[in-house]
């Protein structure tokens, strides 16, 4: 009998020997012993035999033994060894293939079968012996890389091993090409009809699969195309099935790598074969799966779900027919699962269904399915878990760029994206907003989605409707929208101009209805004929569809204004992005929600600023540059004050970047020049503004149009627009130092004298007066050499529109004669103006004084640098000398000893004789305390509060004296505007005067509680400042801050959300140190207890740390040991079930079980630690769980016996009160009759009952009121009808029952009403007293 090869389960099990005749290796030789060169002539002579002899010359067992030796020694081989061996084996195993098809050939002209089942088994033995060579050289070679990475090679190892020139990778592709090869060919040549060899195919099979795991190794193309094929092969070729399913499931949950791969392999497979039976059975499998078993392997599940994913984008087909396996995981707790199942479901909507061909029945039943499917994916946009709530609206984003959304479809999903904006998530939110671009990109209703242009055309098209079919009523087209059903679902709606002739159902195009907003509705009002009825039907439902969706659009503004404010990034970002891609489409409002991003400039996140950035470039700045000019200067106009500082930032930024280009700052000029013709007064002061905004970052812009400035910004125009003329102050403050000597040498007197004018004369309305009087003042103090020359003037004469005087002394005598009778309507405006202008010189003056003493100190360390580098080689020592004088200190306090004293003479505190401000402020002050005065003239009222407070700013003194008045006026001013400007003010003093403010700080906080919403905005605002900025600690009033988080008006709530937001950031989150002292105090005030929860919630979520978590749920019980009162318990437990619970925090939770286990009793309370219960059992691990699932029948159990004692305690409490009033009445039964007593008393043992023998010896008033009441006792009849259940060995208490016999039914009736308001009365009050014996 002929020698078989044998696959073996190892090499070395090729020099066992076996009992049949197989072939082994005989006589191996131990090549380690021989010398390199007997080693390198053995390696050529084994190989000059493999390629001069036969092909079956490996049989030979001389030749089968060296190869073996080879083989087994090949790690010790060098590379010119190695590339000659295989490269023998190789080029056998190649020229031997193409003689397996010659066998058939040749069979048919030999007539000796004997020599030609000879030669077949040469053949085979060859094959099998070649491969098993050829694989194990791969399997040796890889072995020995992956432990050559796996261990470090220090420097010295590296000098002593040089680099191998070894080149394996393409050795490695061509040999395993090689043996896919060989599977493809006509393998039953071979090895006979009955199929290939079990040994021969798991060989094969179960290497590829090793191969398999090395990830780095399938990063070579030729390598991994030829293990796919391989895989194939075996499976689906050699019906090697169930054995490779078993392999790719333990690839795919062992290895994150192997999903795509092995997707790839299924699907070649799949196409090579004409055969999905390998697909079908994996499919199979992992819908055989028991979901709870993905909960445990989360990463299995995730490979398995990337599995599904890339094999439905391969084979869409097979995965439809195959997709009522899976959908029951949609089921299952894994949202893994979950999530990939929805991208199966999307790449089949978009792939599966796309052919036309087949039967009516067919393509309905197609329809119907992708119907089911997408219905399945709408109703996960609810999933429980946040991130598959995320991943199928990425899939609806995916489906809506592949335009598989139908009409019918689209304005259900918009509604769905609109809700998800409002998702607690973040990630889900930002799906959503994602989606709803992606919808307005790919809409099917045009590029303009303006609400009043669809009405239009809608309105035309609905008349052409009825003139078309006159029986048709509009009720029954309305909403009508095509659906799949009475579709084809490859029509499309052509352009209007063209005519509509089908309704697109499954991939309508962008540009369905391209000129529809543009072109339908032509001049004379008439609209395009699009042909018969049902086209103009199609049309009409497209338009309903496309309004309805520019009408949903428009009502997510609202939301997207809020999450502007949102604190999470990726909402700002994706919100702007959103807000960008609706003003393209024209969305209604879209344009004016996308200038309050303005203010997110400011935002200290880089990204956000980044995005604002990008969506200004892109909206406003265009490459014209008037149109530029023109976008600029029209927001300038329209903008408020926050979004004008906002514009500025932005602006100066864009100018400094050369963003904003020259060409643009020339058009702005034009515009203010008026030399663009259409020019308005409003568009030239929006001009010079944004100039203005731009000359922040490049002072130079503004020279060139210093005359322009004075003779337009001051001349005719003012008058036409008075904010004009404060413009143009404006400007004249940003001028450079050289445009601002240019100025004073040419125009200095007519500048200052149009100023001066400005400020004292009355050419310009009160309501501009005092904006343009403030920059008019700021504007002399800017480019004045002498600013407090000039100002010392512009008071003089608005004081002498006040007051008659002739001299300085006179000042005071004049002030402090005026009356109330004196104060006329004119004198009134003139007596405002002036306290304004004197407090704002004042102000100025103080700032002008920091300014020098700046200038001074600049010099200075200018000055010490300069002498520092002229006198290198003496400083030392000149240093040494006055470090030790102290002469640089005492410069430095020569300084601030003359701005301290510059300051106090400003208001006058520092000089003997008062100067011209200093007469004004004990005048301001006692004027500002006649209150019946200020009420009588509001408008006066007004200036005079904030003159005051801007002189108590400057000088403490003056603010420590009428400290105490300020907080008078703010309190019990009926002007809310007062208010607010004190309030305003007190930040500022508690920043320059913290000490003052200091004893003041609930006075502050009372701010919060004022009714005026302005009043309390303001509040929120300077406290924020002052909080925030470590100018003021947090005090023990920070719970008036927390309850403005719930105010009535929701910008003070944004804002409150804003501050504690902005808290949590600070340091280790201060909210965490302050949450039980808020707790404390909101849970004794009357809040509402929506509005507490609400609170209490909001400053949880912004704890994060897990340490904090847990720590606080230690506080949090402690409190309980402390509190007596049932709302505080509440309040406790419901923050407590609010926390973020770790395995820790729950551990201390049970451990803390002493500390509340008394307030157990209360429901409300036992349903919060319920809750917390039910969030623990689902992060528990199985051990955590047992202690959880012990301590949850511990506390019912606790609560139950709660319940019992007060049951008890109630039931002894009435029994006793009842004793109480029968001594009562005692002597008063006694008096009556006998014969009543005696049939009262005959059952006064009957069956153990306490009987009342009582009730005939009551007064004829108690029958009265008994008469009176009897209306009432229905409504106690119940009040003390619980009982304990009766369980064995206790005593059962009952209410006293009276037995009457013979006496008067109204004094039954009497007797029973008694008993029971008696009850009602004292069950309030048992409980308490059960209670405190308890404690």
């Amino acid at each position: 009998m002929a020698s078989v090869f044998v696959f073996p389960p190892s090499l070395r099990a090729l020099e066992e020997e076996q009992e049949d005749n197989r072939i082994r290796a005989q006589n191996p030789i131990d090549i380690a012993a021989l010398r390199p060169s007997e080693l390198e002539e053995f390696v050529k002579g084994t190989s000059f035999d493999l390629s001069d002899k036969e092909l079956f010359c490996i049989e030979e067992q001389d030749v089968f033994d060296r190869v073996y030796s080879l083989i087994r020694g090949y790690n010790i081989l060098p590379p010119s060894c190695k590339v000659n061996l295989l490269e023998s084996l190789r080029s056998n195993l190649s020229v031997l293939l193409p003689n397996v098809d010659s066998l058939s050939r040749v069979s048919q002209g030999q007539d000796d079968v004997t020599q030609m089942l000879d030669r077949v088994a040469s053949h085979r033995n060859a094959f099998k012996i070649y491969t098993f060579f050829l694989l194990t050289v791969v399997l040796s070679e890889e072995s020995n890389i992956t432990s050559n990475n796996n261990v470090k090679v220090t420097a010295s190892t590296r000098k002593k091993h040089p680099k191998n020139t070894w080149n394996w990778e393409p050795q490695r592709g061509r040999i395993l090409n090689l043996i896919a090869n060989s599977l493809e060919i006509k393998l039953s040549l071979l090895f006979g009809s009955s199929g290939l060899e079990e040994n021969y195919i798991s060989f094969i099979a179960k290497n590829a699969f090793l191969l398999f795991e090395n990830g780095t190794l399938l990063k070579d193309s030729d390598t991994k195309d030829a293990l796919c094929r391989i895989i194939g092969a075996c499976a689906t070729k050699y019906q090697y099935m169930a054995q490779s399913c078993a392999s790719i499931m333990h690839l795919l949950h062992k290895y994150d790598f192997a999903a795509t791969h092995i997707a790839d392999a299924v699907a070649r497979a799949e196409k090579k074969y004409a055969d999905g039976s390998l697909a079908s059975s994996l499919i199979r499998e992992i819908g055989r799966t028991n979901p709870k078993d993905y909960i445990k392997d989360t990463v299995g599940a995730e490979n398995v779900g990337r599995f599904l994913v890339e094999l439905s984008d391969r084979l869409p087909k097979l995965m439809s027919t195959n997709i009522g396996l899976l959908v029951p995981h949609f089921g299952g707790e894994s949202y893994k699962i979950r999530n990939a199942l929805a991208g199966v479901l999307g790449k089949l909507v978009a792939k599966a269904f796309k052919d036309v061909e087949g039967e009516v029945s067919s393509k309905c039943v197609r329809l119907r399915t992708k119907q089911a499917m997408l219905d399945i994916l709408l109703e996960r946009c609810r999933d429980v878990s946040a991130y598959t709530r995320s991943r199928v609206l990425q899939v609806w984003a995916e489906l809506c760029e592949e335009h598989s959304v139908s009409i019918g479809l689209w304005n259900e999903l918009a509604e769905v994206a609109a809700g998800r904006l409002e998702d607690k998530s973040a990630m889900v939110r930002k799906s959503a907003l994602n989606l709803l671009i992606m919808m307005l990109q790919h809409n099917p209703f045009g590029p303009q989605l303006r609400i009043a242009s669809f009405e239009a055309t809608l309105h035309q098209y609905k008349k052409k409707l009825k003139e078309l079919d006159p029986d048709t009523s509009s009720e029954g087209d309305k909403n009508r929208v095509p659906s799949d059903d009475n579709t084809s679902a490859d029509s499309e709606v052509d352009d209007a101009n063209a005519g509509v002739n089908k309704v697109q159902q499954e991939s309508l195009s962008d540009s369905c209805l391209p000129h529809m907003e543009e072109n339908i509705v032509q001049k004379d009002g008439s609209v395009p004929d699009v042909g018969n009825l049902e086209q103009t039907r199609a049309l009409v439902a497209s338009l309903e569809a496309g309004l309805r969706f520019s009408k949903g659009i428009s009502a997510t503004i609202p939301t997207l204004v809020q999450l502007m404010a949102s604190s999470s990034v990726t909402d700002v970002e994706n919100t702007i992005h959103l807000l960008m891609r609706c003003k393209q489409f024209q969305i209604d409002a879209s344009e004016a929600c996308l200038q309050k991003m303005l203010p997110l400039v400011f935002s200290q996140d880089k990204s956000i600023y980044e995005a604002v950035e990008n969506a200004f470039i892109t909206i406003y700045i265009k490459k014209n540059p008037v149109e530029t000019a023109k976008n600029l200067m029209n927001l300038a106009v329209e903008s408020n004050i926050g979004d004008l500082a906002a514009l500025e930032f932005i602006v100066s930024a864009l100018v400094s970047k050369g963003d904003i280009s020259t060409g643009v700052i020339s058009a702005l000029w034009d515009f203010f020049c008026f030399n663009i013709s259409g020019t308005t007064a409003e568009q030239s002061r929006g001009a010079l503004s944004v100039v203005c905004m731009a000359a922040k970052s490049s002072t130079a812009v503004l020279g060139s149009h210093l005359q322009d400035i004075i003779d337009i910004g001051f001349g005719r125009w003012a008058k036409m627009e008075p904010l004009l003329a404060r413009t143009a102050c404006i400007a004249l403050q940003r001028l450079s130092v050289e445009d601002r000597k240019k100025l004073l040498s040419n125009n200095g007197r007519r500048v200052f004298g149009i100023l001066e004018s400005l400020v004292t004369g009355f050419g310009l309305p009160a309501n501009i007066w005092y904006a343009a009087a403030d920059k008019a003042i700021a504007a002399i103090y800017a480019i004045h050499p002498t600013p407090e020359t000039l100002a010392s003037n512009l008071v003089k004469k608005s004081l002498s529109s006040v007051f008659d005087f002739s001299g300085g002394e006179e000042l005071q005598d004049q002030i402090t004669s005026v009356s109330t009778g004196m104060l006329t309507t004119v004198q009134v405006g003139k007596l405002s103006r002036y306290l304004f202008v004197v407090s704002h010189v004042a102000m100025n003056q103080l700032l002008y004084i920091e300014s020098c003493l700046k200038k001074v100190q600049k010099q200075k360390i200018w000055k010490e640098k300069m002498d520092s580098d002229q006198n290198a080689n003496n400083t030392p020592k000149e240093n040494g000398i006055n470090a030790e004088l102290g002469l640089a200190a005492s410069e430095d306090a020569v300084l601030d000893t003359l701005s301290e004293k510059a300051e106090k003479e400003i208001v006058g505190g520092g000089s003997t004789e008062k100067n011209l401000i200093g007469h004004c402020a004990p005048f301001l002050s006692k004027l500002c305390r006649n209150f019946s005065l200020m009420q009588k003239y509001p408008e006066l009222q007004v200036s005079a509060m904030l003159a005051l407070c801007r002189f108590m700013i400057i000088d403490a003194s003056f603010c420590d004296a009428n400290l105490q008045l300020l907080f008078t006026v703010v309190e019990s001013a009926p002007s809310e505007i007062v208010r607010s400007n004190c309030t305003i003010s007190l930040g500022d003093l508690a920043v320059r005067f913290p000490n003052l403010l200091e004893p003041w700080t609930e006075n502050m906080y009372s701010r919060l509680k004022d009714a005026s919403a302005s009043v309390r905005k303001n509040a929120v605002l300077v406290l924020s400042h002052l909080i925030l900025n470590d100018m003021m600690k947090v005090k023990g009033y920070i719970n008036e801050m927390a309850i403005r988080l719930e105010d009535e008006d929701e910008r003070i709530s944004n804002l409150a959300k804003l501050f504690f937001n902005e808290l949590s950031k600070k340091g280790s989150n201060p909210i965490y140190n302050l949450l039980p002292d808020i707790l404390g105090k909101l849970s004794n005030q009357n809040l509402k207890r929506e509005s507490f929860c609400n609170i209490m919630q909001f400053l949880i979520g912004s704890i994060k740390k897990d340490k904090q978590m847990e720590a606080l749920v230690e506080k949090l019980c402690n409190r309980f040991s402390g509190d007596t009162d049932i709302r505080q318990w509440e309040c406790i437990s419901y923050c407590l079930s609010q926390l973020a619970f770790t395995e820790k925090g729950m551990k201390k939770l049970i451990e803390s079980f002493k500390t509340y286990k008394q307030v157990l009793s209360e429901d409300s309370v036992m349903d919060h630690f319920r809750n917390i219960i039910n969030k623990a059992k689902k992060f528990a691990k199985p051990e955590l769980k047992s202690c959880i699932e012990e301590f949850e029948d511990k506390l019912n159990k606790l609560h139950l016996e709660k319940k019992e004692q007060e049951v008890t305690a109630r039931n002894a409490e009435i029994h006793k009160q009842k004793i109480s009033s029968m001594e009562g009445f005692g002597d008063t039964g006694k008096a009556g009759d006998a014969s009543s007593e005696s049939d009262i008393t005959e059952g006064v043992e009957t069956d153990g009952e306490v009987i009342d023998s009582c009730v005939e010896g009551m007064t004829e008033h108690v029958n009265d009121v008994s008469k009176s009441v009897s209306s009432e006792s229905e409504e106690h009849s119940g009040a003390s009808s619980e009982l304990t259940e009766s369980e064995p060995g206790d005593v059962e208490v009952q209410s006293a029952k009276t037995n009457i016999r013979g006496a008067s039914k109204s004094k039954a009736k009497k007797s029973n009403m008694k008993e029971k308001d008696e009850q009602s009365k004292i069950s309030a009050s048992t409980r308490k007293s059960m209670r405190s014996k308890q404690r």
